[in-house]
């Protein structure tokens, strides 16, 4: 039994060994961890981060209850925690001269943690991401059905992908993304190890986008959908959410998750027809070290 407090390492074999089941236990609340940890352990047994990634678990009364990640590029995930835990860690953390670019975390704890950074290293922190997470349910494909049908993405359309991913990325302003796709930097992306969907016409025209994330924990999120904005409005974008989606369960997940922009009350009513169910909020805070603190 450890002793209760975090256990911070580099090593994801040991992390996952002793963490896993914990990050299986919630595969809807934990997809973001899930899917991170995961790309992280694969690109590092590929030798492709010069700087590893840090890991920890929170252990109290013999069991993990909250873990953290913090990637070579400054990402720090972490799973819910209370505010005295929040506090807690972000002193930890500072104290071993960590200093993370962002957190992303559900809404309470991605705020609790900017608070305390701020209070414990003078960091000013700015939110730049809110998200709601829906879980499927059942799965209710879209009446109308817009006509065609979806198709898995093959090496031939890989171009069309990657504009398409910029355009999407253009349209909710995720800078760092399009600067990775513009520098040719494909694996490096977000996207880069996901499987699309096409929505085609009945004449072969690709007219809408769904990727999916690997099966990992049980769990599958759909990220990102994409329509162009001259094609939107005829139905495309729930087909091939529920064309992903179907794909998704006949893999054998037991949790279909996606994220949502919670000032699009179309995407939101869209996903909820298809049988998505909100199970919480998302938040994320970019940290700046070189402002001056206040006093």
């Amino acid at each position: 039994m450890f002793p209760d407090g975090w256990h911070l390492t580099q090593d994801v074999d040991d992390f996952l060994a002793r963490a896993g089941d914990f990050l299986r236990s919630r595969p809807a609340l934990h997809n973001t961890p899930l899917t991170d940890v995961e790309k992280l352990r694969t690109r590092g047994a590929a030798g492709h981060d010069a700087e590893a990634a840090v890991f920890g678990r929170l252990e109290s009364g013999g069991g993990v209850v909250a873990i953290l990640y913090l990637t070579p590029r400054g990402r720090l995930g972490l799973t819910p925690l209370s505010p005295e835990r929040t506090d807690a860690l972000a002193a930890h953390l500072a104290g071993l001269g960590l200093s993370p670019a962002h957190v992303i975390a559900d809404h309470d704890t991605a705020g609790a943690f900017a608070e305390s950074w701020q209070r414990h290293t003078g960091a000013a922190s700015l939110p730049f991401w809110r998200t709601h997470l829906y879980r499927l349910g059942t799965l209710t494909p879209p009446l109308p059905r817009p006509e065609g049908q979806g198709r898995m993405v093959g090496d031939r359309d890989r171009e069309q992908v990657v504009r398409w991913c910029r355009e999407f990325c253009v349209d909710v302003g995720e800078q760092p993304s399009i600067d990775l796709i513009d520098a040719g930097s494909w694996d490096d992306l977000r996207f880069g190890d996901r499987h699309f969907t096409f929505w085609e016409t009945p004449d072969g025209i690709p007219v809408s986008m769904a990727a999916s994330t690997s099966l990992v924990g049980g769990m599958v999120r759909v990220d990102p959908v994409y329509t162009p904005a001259r094609l939107r409005g005829h139905g495309y974008a729930g087909a091939v959410t529920a064309e992903a989606s179907r794909a998704a369960l006949a893999a054998g997940a037991t949790d279909v998750v996606l994220f949502t922009d919670p000032d699009n009350p179309t995407s939101n009513a869209l996903y909820q027809r298809i049988g998505y169910i909100h199970v919480a909020d998302f938040a994320g805070h970019r940290f700046s070290y070189d402002a001056p603190q206040a006093g």
